[in-house]
């Protein structure tokens, strides 16, 4: 009589496993691994920036000689801000400077018109021997733009908050060695 439901022995206990098997056993965990730290790796990666797209504002004398003889002279990076390419079709006299993360960029604008606000109450702060005039951000922006005022054009640099002084530092710096000062010329105080 014969147990049907009785285990089968193995008959050959020392039967060894094709080499092919063990091999894609090694290696599946083994490339597994590989890809998890490339990923890794990857989505550590900083993003690559965009080019800094900015929009037209009225810069009458940005191709005059203190903006050809400016823009130049700007240095490349600001603290932590590189700078950045701006997309095309680039307003005349502008430069931008970035994080490399992609954050708000730092933006020169050269050769504006008097900016509205600067009247003869104007608040002034003289930075490396540049007389700036600061516009804060209004509805919700995060950035302030200063106005160079004593040159023969009124320069505009908006920096995000939090950027420090370096930026104002070293546009100052720029800007004296190539633009000579010269006297204010405020508007009329608002009535």
């Amino acid at each position: 009589m014969t147990d049907v439901d009785a285990p089968v022995a193995n008959p050959d206990p020392g039967e060894r496993r094709h080499p092919a098997l063990v091999a894609a056993a090694i290696a599946l965990p083994a490339a597994l691994i590989v890809g998890v730290i490339v990923a890794a790796v990857l989505a550590g990666r900083v993003p690559a920036t965009e080019p800094v797209a900015l929009g037209p504002v009225p810069a009458p004398a940005a191709g005059g000689p203190q903006c050809t003889a400016l823009l130049p002279a700007l240095p490349n990076d600001l603290g932590p801000y590189s700078n950045a390419e701006l997309a095309a079709p680039a307003p005349k006299a502008t430069k931008a400077w970035q994080q490399s993360g992609g954050n708000d960029p730092i933006v020169l604008r050269c050769g504006l018109d008097r900016p509205l606000e600067f009247n003869k109450a104007s608040a002034l702060q003289v930075v490396d021997g540049v007389e700036w005039f600061e516009v804060a951000g209004s509805d919700g922006m995060k950035s302030s733009t200063y106005f160079a005022v004593d040159r023969g054009t009124y320069i505009g640099l908006t920096v995000p908050d939090g950027s420090g002084p370096t930026p104002l530092q070293s546009v100052s710096d720029a800007i004296t060695q190539v633009i000579p000062q010269q006297p204010i010329d405020p508007g009329p105080l608002p009535n």
